[in-house]
């Protein structure tokens, strides 16, 4: 992990643990593991609205018929 030992992380943690204070801590954490699910299911690829985008349905053309507004006799 990064080359970091078990001492580095410890470390870490509690210039966190100040930085931030307690009470923090926990939305940071929930806002950080959101982040990490929306970039797995961005790699897993669950986006169809990417593919709607990339292939969007044709226009309909009217055809003649359609497009006249009078119906003839």
């Amino acid at each position: 992990m990064f080359g970091l030992g078990m001492q580095e992380l410890l470390v870490i943690m509690v210039i966190v643990l100040l930085l931030f204070g307690g009470s923090r801590l926990p939305g940071i954490a929930a806002g950080l593991g959101g982040a990490v699910n929306s970039f797995k299911k961005a790699l897993k690829g669950n986006d169809d609205d990417a593919t709607t985008q990339l292939n969007p349905a044709p226009e309909k053309v009217p055809t003649p018929q359609e497009s006249t507004t009078h119906k003839p006799s």
